[in-house]
C-alpha cells in the first residue's frame, strides 16, 4: 500500500511515462510512499479506478494529456464518484492551460500548472501535514536541471528490457511556432553535461540499448549535440537505437561529421518541418531557411545511415490543399525515410487561436481537438486529406512498399497521384484501419493493373522484390508468378532499426 500513487494512462503499453519517473524521483522523504502505476487508454476506466483504489493511495497524482483527456475525465469521475475521500491532484499539459472550465479540473481536489517535479512534492506535504484551505490551483515554478533528481532510477528492468524509455537533456524551446505548447514563454535549459552522460551510462551498463530523446530541439547547442552523439557512437552496438527531435535548417559540419560516422539503423531524426508555404509559415511565426533544410535533408538521406521522420501538418490557418500538396512534393523530392502527414490540433494554450475568426478555423470540441474544416479546407476536403494521411501511414512510411511506390508516385505529382489512389481506396474498402498487408496488396494490385493501366509484370516484378525484401512468406495468389527464387531465406538484420532501415532503403 502507498499513501501517494503516481498513475496515468499511456497511449499504449510499450510506453513508459518518463513524467511519472520524474515526479517520483523528485519527491525527497515521500519517495519510499509512494508508488507508480501505468495503464492504458484501451482499458475500460472503471477497471483502472478497481486498481488504484486497491493500491489504497490517500493522494492520487494523475498526468492529463491530449491523448488521454477523455478517458481521465471518466476515471476520476468514477473515483469521485466511489472514494470522494481520494485526494486527486491532475497534472500535465491538458490541465495546464484554459483551466478554467475543464470538468475533469471542476472534479479533482487540486492541479499543478507547469513543470511539476518540484511543485507536487511541496504539495503533497502540505496534504499530508493536514494543510486547510489550501489553493486549488497551483503554478509551479520553471526547475532547473541541477535542482533535480535523476528520474532514470525509476525505470525497472522491464521498462529497460521491453518498453520505450525516454530521457531528456533539455527543456524548452526558443522558437514560437503558434500551434505548439513549446512556443509559450519557456526558456530552453540545458543539462549539465558530466552528470547527464553519466546516467546514460548506468542505464547502458543496464542494458538499455534504445534511447529517445524528448528534447524539443537537440541540435540547439551544437557542441552539446555532438558530445552526446561520440558517448554514443563510441559505446556502439549493432542493437543501440537513438532517437532524436532536429532542427532542420541546423546542421552544421562538426555535427554533420558525428552523423555521417554512425552505422546505419542507429539514428532516427524526426525533423519538424510542418509546412513549406512561406505565407502560412509567416502567419504561425514558423520560420525556417527551405534551402538549408532541403540541403541537410538530402545529405542525411544521400551520406548517412540515419532514419529520418519528417513532419508536415495539414489545416493550418490559410493554407490550402493545393499549398500544402506543393509542399508535401517539395518535402518528397528531398527523400526523407518517412513523412507524417499529421493533422492541426487546438491544444490548449496555444497562441493559434488568434486566427480562428479570420481564418474560419472549426475545432472538434473533444481531446484532441482535431480541426475539422477552415476557410481555405472545407470539411469534404479535409476529411479526404485525414484519408490521404491514413493511408499514406499504411502504405508508405510502414516500408513494405519500396518498389511498389515508385510506381505509384510516378508523375508530376506525389501527392496527386497517392491522393488519387487513396479516394479509389477509401471508395472500395470504407476503412481507414486495419486493412490486412494481403488484402492491400492486392488493392495495389488492382489500382495499378486494372484502374491505371500499368504493364502487369512490371508491377508484379515490384511488389514481389518488395515482399521479398519485408521477408514475407504469405505470397498472394496472384504475385506467384512473379517471385524469383533468392537462395533460400533472407538474411535478417541484426536489429529492429537495421531492419527497418533495410525496408525504407531497399538493403
Amino acid at each position: 500500500m502507498a499513501e501517494i500513487v503516481l498513475a496515468t494512462l499511456n497511449a499504449k503499453w510499450i510506453h513508459a511515462s518518463f513524467g511519472l519517473r520524474c515526479l517520483r524521483a523528485n519527491l525527497g522523504d515521500l519517495r519510499e510512499r509512494s508508488t507508480i502505476l501505468e495503464f492504458e487508454i484501451g482499458q475500460r476506466p472503471v477497471d483502472v479506478a478497481e486498481a488504484l483504489l486497491a493500491a489504497g493511495p490517500r493522494i492520487l497524482g494523475l498526468g492529463v494529456y491530449v491523448w488521454n483527456a477523455t478517458q481521465t475525465l471518466q476515471l476520476v469521475r468514477i473515483l469521485k464518484s466511489i472514494a470522494p475521500e481520494l485526494v486527486v491532484v491532475l497534472g500535465g499539459p491538458e490541465v495546464s492551460h484554459e483551466t478554467d472550465g475543464q470538468e475533469v479540473v471542476a472534479l479533482a481536489d487540486f492541479v499543478v500548472r507547469g513543470e511539476a517535479d518540484l511543485a507536487f512534492a511541496a504539495l503533497c506535504r502540505r496534504i499530508l501535514a493536514g494543510e486547510a484551505d489550501l489553493p486549488k490551483v497551483h503554478d509551479a515554478p520553471l526547475p532547473h536541471f541541477g535542482e533535480l533528481a535523476d528520474p532514470y532510477a525509476e525505470y525497472t528492468t522491464t521498462d529497460i528490457a521491453h518498453r520505450i524509455v525516454y530521457v531528456e537533456a533539455s527543456r524548452g524551446c526558443p522558437f514560437t511556432c503558434e500551434f505548439c505548447l513549446s512556443s509559450l514563454d519557456i526558456p530552453v535549459r540545458r543539462a549539465e553535461l558530466a552528470p547527464f552522460l553519466a546516467a546514460m551510462q548506468r542505464l547502458y551498463d543496464q542494458g538499455l540499448r534504445h534511447f529517445k530523446f524528448v528534447d524539443r530541439t537537440f541540435n540547439l547547442g551544437i557542441d552539446f549535440a555532438v558530445a552526446i552523439l561520440r558517448f554514443f557512437r563510441e559505446r556502439y552496438t549493432p542493437e543501440l537505437f537513438l532517437h532524436f527531435e532536429l532542427i532542420p535548417d541546423r546542421l552544421p559540419d562538426k555535427l554533420r561529421a558525428e552523423i555521417a560516422a554512425f552505422p546505419a539503423g542507429a539514428l532516427q531524426f524526426e525533423v519538424g518541418v510542418q509546412t513549406l508555404d512561406d505565407a502560412t509559415g509567416e502567419r504561425i511565426s514558423r520560420r525556417q531557411d527551405r534551402q538549408k533544410l532541403h540541403d541537410n535533408l538530402r545529405w542525411l538521406r544521400t551520406a548517412t545511415g540515419a532514419h529520418v521522420h519528417a513532419d508536415l501538418i495539414a489545416g493550418l490557418p490559410g493554407e490550402t490543399e493545393a499549398t500544402f500538396a506543393r509542399g508535401f512534393d517539395e518535402l518528397w523530392a528531398s527523400g526523407p525515410d518517412e513523412i507524417q502527414v499529421g493533422v492541426l490540433k487546438r491544444l490548449r494554450g496555444t497562441p493559434i487561436v488568434r486566427h480562428d475568426a479570420e481564418f474560419g478555423m472549426r475545432y472538434a470540441q473533444e481531446a484532441p481537438y482535431e480541426i475539422l474544416a477552415t476557410a481555405a479546407v472545407p470539411f469534404p476536403t479535409m476529411q479526404r486529406m485525414k484519408r490521404f494521411a491514413r493511408y499514406w501511414d499504411v502504405v508508405a512510411n510502414s516500408g513494405n512498399w519500396l518498389e511498389t511506390l515508385r510506381i505509384l508516385l510516378a508523375g508530376p505529382s506525389a501527392y496527386d497521384r497517392f491522393a488519387a489512389f487513396a479516394d479509389w481506396l477509401h471508395a472500395e474498402t470504407r476503412a481507414t484501419a486495419g486493412i490486412a498487408l494481403g488484402r492491400l496488396a492486392g488493392l495495389l494490385w488492382r489500382w495499378l493493373v486494372e484502374v491505371r493501366g500499368h504493364d502487369a509484370d512490371t508491377v508484379g516484378a515490384a511488389m514481389a522484390a518488395d515482399y521479398a525484401r519485408c521477408a514475407r512468406h504469405d505470397w498472394p495468389e496472384f504475385l506467384r508468378p512473379y517471385v524469383v527464387a533468392r537462395g533460400g531465406e533472407l538474411r535478417r538484420s541484426g536489429s529492429a532499426a537495421a531492419a527497418r532501415q533495410a525496408r525504407h532503403r531497399g538493403g
